[in-house]
């Protein structure tokens, strides 16, 4: 048989399809224009926008202008567009082939929209196993819900199209919600219904039984009795598939009866409904099949950026939901499922299961490691099919593992872990970007991280490495979060002891602690020590930061109710709390008596210049009377000490500032002289013994390493100070003459053969 002939596409849309990708490539790509192009915008795109011009611009200036608004700071700030791979250009590409496909005629776009309505609409219905439905496509996510709100309640109130709301006040209406929903969709609804909140009744979650984030069904029976013995009318019910914190979801085909039960409509939404199209299905999951409408996201399931959301629903008047704005006349309106009509020929049946499996085995991959973790409580509903995890940083060993609160906190130690938490999810974030995952607020659990790769995994293209990278990082941090939690009370104690230092209590601070050096002089008004205060703890916070230590100081968050103070960040296991302590403290007394100092330095000056001239005054008089008047002529003078000079003798003053007085120069050589022989460290003084590499505040042998690192320079000492006793003793030989060897005694050439503990190494070089 003869092959039909294959129809060439029109090269309009041909020539639009290499334009649009041409374009898209080189915002992506950010390489348009020139390197003095570059420099010109980094000095422009920020201006005032100026009038539109008269003559117009060409595509290649506009796209330029795209660009610049596009990739503006990214050299300043290191922010990298998202990848959009080929089906991200299918969904794009379909936008603008709405806009070119609504100029056609009318009857040949009317056929058009319809074929593109009905096939995607098939197919949704048969990916997520929805059958008999129809669907309706909006931008916003909630929109689906709010027009199914008012086919429900044209469906209830058949008067309400001609009344309106006067038919309402009979009989209030009352919409049903979990209380594990997304923050501020009840409200929504009922600020675009016109219904006032009193309609909106939410429905608490289990306390006693099951998991904590589902609704509790009983009392929701007992709720909507309530409701119809006053005189309500139970409207709808909005359930979960996964709810937006934790992933759970409700016992939906109980929740079907009891809609049923009462004629009540049951809607369900939720991330879990993307796993409808898998091979195998939790039973939970699997009853949202059954329920009136359901709505989906494939936009960031699937990574294709800009298609909308999906209402499917089931009704059988086709006037009722025309009335309720499910359904259009308008065929522009339909051209709304072209993006996703467009991607989902791409990605075929197969891909697109692909795509959620693969979601899915990250989600189980990440959950079998955590489970090897010590101190990380998980928090899923579901540990053989879950696709969302979340996990806690948690001490409490009882705590359970699955569901449940973490109980048997002591006062505080609630905010401490959660603080924890929250520096565990932002380190995750910006060390393994391409996890995904992020901090949510749990209302039981408290701050937790979640990784749902449902969300997240198509369009940052998370693969098994990466969680394998996750895993790695978060085994790095528990130590140094068991730590910080361990040392913060010591460090509580250590700075209770020093009455320079107060302790600032913030238990929102994920790290050691926060401290404030306060002034020891107390006769200072309110104003003048606040700016001391100030002025001290600055200056303590740049010293700190320059010390060579792993501990990081900062002055704490940007919104933070506490001035003045030094937060301290994340300790590790080898951390010495009490030289960090005695550190801040001694740099801190430092800082203020050279404060001191320079206070007193006016007057100081004022007085030493008063006394050097009175010195020098009185060195010219005793010049005079030394020297006598004939030399101070200027003939008679240079001939007097040609024939019989005079040794006149230069005393050397210098000005110390401290006490305001001079002083002879003669003692500080002899000080610098004993200063040039002992060493002076470059950090703060200390009485702990620091090791070769050794840095600040940490405890010599704490860790594996240390220990080592111990057995390795004490063996070294020990063969450093046999060699030193050796040379010295060879050299204190050769240095004492033979013939008066009774004049030495015992004792000084024993101190002199001593070296000092700690400096055998320096003896062994001087006498090298």
């Amino acid at each position: 048989m003869d092959k039909p002939p294959v129809k060439m596409m029109d090269p309009t849309l041909a020539e639009m399809g290499n334009h649009l990708s041409g374009a898209m490539k080189i915002l992506e790509s950010g390489k348009l224009g020139s390197e003095q192009g570059k420099e010109r915008r980094k000095l422009s795109w920020k201006d005032i926008p100026g009038p539109l011009q008269g003559d117009g611009q060409d595509v290649v200036s506009i796209l330029q202008l795209v660009q610049n608004l596009m990739h503006g700071d990214d050299d300043q700030q290191g922010h990298r567009m998202q990848y959009v791979g080929e089906q991200g250009h299918m969904a794009l590409l379909g936008h603008s082939l709405a806009a070119f496909i609504s100029v056609l005629e009318r009857e040949r776009l009317r056929k058009l929209t319809t074929r593109i309505l009905s096939d995607t609409t098939l197919w949704l219905c048969r990916l997520f196993r929805y059958e008999n439905g129809s669907a309706y496509y909006h931008e916003d996510d909630r929109e689906g819900l709010l027009k199914v709100c008012r086919l429900v309640i044209n469906t209830h109130y058949e008067e309400y199209a001609t009344e309106g709301f006067t038919v309402l006040s009979s009989k209030h209406p009352v919409i049903y919600q979990s209380a594990a929903c997304r923050p501020g969709l009840g409200q929504h609804l009922c600020s675009q219904l016109g219904l006032p909140l009193s309609s909106l009744c939410i429905v608490p979650c289990n306390t006693m039984f099951g998991s904590l984030h589902q609704m509790d069904v009983a009392l929701l029976d007992k709720l909507i009795k309530d409701d119809c013995e006053s005189g309500k009318v139970p409207l709808l019910l909005i359930a979960n598939a996964g709810t937006p914190g934790a992933g759970h979801t409700d016992k939906l085909g109980r929740l079907k009866e009891l809609c049923v039960q009462y004629n009540m409509w049951l809607h369900v939404e939720g991330v879990n409904l993307a796993t409808l199209c898998l091979g195998q299905i939790s039973s939970t999951v699997t009853a949202a099949t059954k329920c009136d409408s359901m709505t989906l996201t494939p936009g960031p399931w699937l990574g294709l950026p800009a298609v909308p959301a999906v209402t499917l629903y089931r009704h059988e008047d086709p006037a009722l939901s025309f009335t309720a704005g499910l359904t259009s006349s308008q065929p522009v309106e339909k051209l709304r499922a072209l993006p996703l009509w467009l991607s989902l020929q791409y990605l075929g049946h197969d891909g697109i299961v692909e795509r959620i499996k693969h979601a899915s085995q990250l989600s189980q991959q990440l959950l079998e490691h955590l489970k090897t973790l010590a101190s990380i409580k998980t928090s899923v509903e579901d540990e053989l099919n879950s696709p969302v995890v979340v996990f806690r940083f948690s001490q409490d060993n009882s705590a359970p593992s699955s569901g449940g609160s973490v109980e048997g906190y002591f006062a505080g130690e609630r905010d401490i872990i959660d603080a924890l938490n929250r520096w565990l999810g932002e380190q995750l974030v910006q060390q393994v970007p391409l996890s995904g995952v992020d901090v949510v607020e749990l209302e039981d659990e408290g701050t937790c991280v979640r990784f749902s790769p449902l969300m997240t995994a198509a369009a940052l293209g998370t693969q098994e490495n990466d969680v394998a990278a996750l895993v790695e990082k978060l085994g790095e941090m528990i130590p140094v979060l068991c730590c910080t939690l361990r040392f913060r009370q010591d460090f509580k104690d250590e700075v209770l002891q020093q009455t320079s230092l107060s302790y600032i209590e913030d238990l929102s601070w994920p790290g050691l602690g926060v401290v404030r050096y306060e002034p020891r002089n107390t006769d200072l008004d309110e104003d003048k020590r606040q700016q001391t205060v100030e002025k001290i703890n600055s200056e303590l916070l740049m010293k700190l930061m320059e010390l060579d230590t792993d501990l990081e100081f900062s002055c704490g968050p940007e919104f933070c109710e506490e001035t003045n103070c030094i937060f301290i960040g994340m300790a590790t296991e080898d951390l010495d709390v009490a030289e960090l302590v005695e550190t801040i403290g001694s740099v801190g007394r430092d800082i203020e008596e050279s404060g001191k100092l320079f206070e007193n330095m006016t007057e100081v000056v004022r007085r030493g210049i008063q006394e050097a001239e009175l010195q020098l005054q009185k060195a010219n008089e005793e010049k005079l009377i030394e020297e006598g008047v004939l030399r101070q002529i200027p003939l008679v003078g240079s001939v007097l000490n040609w024939f019989s000079p005079v040794q006149a003798s230069v005393k050397g003053r210098t000005f110390n500032l401290a006490e305001g007085c001079l002083d002879s120069t003669e003692p500080v050589y002899s000080i610098k002289a004993q200063m040039n022989t002992e060493a002076s460290p470059d950090s703060p003084k200390s009485s702990t013994k620091r090791f070769p590499g050794q840095k600040l505040f940490r405890r010599h042998g704490a860790g594996s390493d240390s220990i080592s690192d111990t057995s390795s320079v004490s063996h070294l000492e020990e063969s450093f100070r046999e060699t030193a006793q050796v040379q010295v003793t060879d050299v204190e030989e050769a240095e004492v003459p033979q013939e008066n060897p009774a004049h030495i005694p015992e004792d000084t050439a024993s101190s002199d053969q001593r070296v000092p503990e700690g400096q055998e190494t320096e003896s062994v070089d001087n006498l090298r």
